[in-house]
């Protein structure tokens, strides 16, 4: 798979929106069938699904549809309307909570599109507390290649009092008595779910795509928020507007300084190395193989070659 830094959701059945989103420099891109479309549009939203994939031009870009849930009883139909579209990468599955789930629907796009035709990936978004706390489980199967975190669905799930996409209850704060006055401080009701889903991924290999930023209008909070997740190891972040691609796209990207210094810093170790020194100083700070392996991953993340 391409660098998914930014994942840009559009609503199946709004075929211009389909359009410049292909046209867009998102790196991935997933037609949804799901929560951004509704019930009374279903079937136009598949049909446009279908003669969209097979006759826009997503160029590299990774490209996903998002599905209903199984027990919804449209998913079945939708993966069969899909299995003779060429440009499709992976499936997402929604509210995924058993191994059932991601079981039926790999059974089921192998029954559809046969064992000669490229083979269609399966991503998961966790946005229930079951899935949550099953995650491991659940990334486990062979045919899942990525995690999504689901902000809003998990925070309706948790019974968690907000209504904005990605944001914590102004009301979730840290509590302290300080000479005798209350200090309070914001808290991040998706510090834990966010490192659940990282872990599972990174343990398991999987990329892990945080959820999207729904005050896609604020430019500070929406790079805020693709910085914290960027920080954090995420591979990319859901986007809900293309206004929102190009600050999402460079928070997953090192910057130019950051490049240099772990060039810097590889090749001090380099240097330690072939004196036979496994650690060495390097700015005011003790490297080891560890520091190596950071470095690599920086450069890896910039899309550069490790050797300039």
């Amino acid at each position: 798979m391409t660098r998914v830094r930014s994942y840009l959701a559009t609503p199946a059945h709004q075929g211009r929106m389909v359009a410049s989103a292909a046209a867009s420099v998102a790196d991935a891109v997933f037609l949804d069938l799901e929560d951004a479309v509704p019930a009374s549009e279903k079937a136009a939203a598949l049909r446009s699904a279908v003669t969209l994939l097979q006759e826009l031009d997503f160029g590299a870009k990774h490209v996903a549809v998002r599905i209903n849930t199984r027990d919804s009883g449209l998913a079945a139909g939708e993966i069969r309307a899909l299995k003779d579209c060429g440009r499709l990468d992976a499936v997402i599955l929604p509210k995924v909570e058993t191994e059932e789930d991601i079981r039926v629907t790999r059974d089921l796009i192998e029954s559809v599109r046969g064992p000669e035709r490229p083979a269609i990936a399966i991503e998961l978004l966790i946005e229930t507390a079951a899935g949550l706390m099953r995650v491991d489980h659940l990334a486990a199967h062979p045919a899942v290649t990525a995690l999504h975190l689901g902000v809003g669905d998990l925070a309706a799930s948790l019974g968690a009092r907000s209504a904005e996409v990605g944001a914590s209850p102004s009301g979730y704060r840290h509590i302290a008595r300080e000479n005798d006055g209350l200090v309070t401080g914001p808290l991040d009701l998706f510090a834990y779910p966010m490192m659940r889903v990282l872990v599972a991924a990174r343990a398991l290999g999987r990329l892990a795509i945080d959820g999207p930023c729904g005050a896609f209008r604020d430019a500070t909070i929406t790079q805020a928020s693709a910085v914290k997740a960027a920080a954090m190891g995420f591979d990319g972040k859901q986007v809900i507007h293309p206004g929102q691609i190009e600050a999402t796209n460079a928070a997953f990207t090192p910057d130019a300084q950051e490049v240099a210094d772990a060039r810097s810093l590889l090749a001090a170790f380099a240097t330690a190395t072939a004196e036979g020194r496994g650690a060495v100083t390097h700015n005011g700070k003790m490297i080891d193989l560890v520091n190596e392996r950071m470095a690599r991953r920086i450069i890896a993340l910039a899309g550069e070659p490790e050797k300039a």
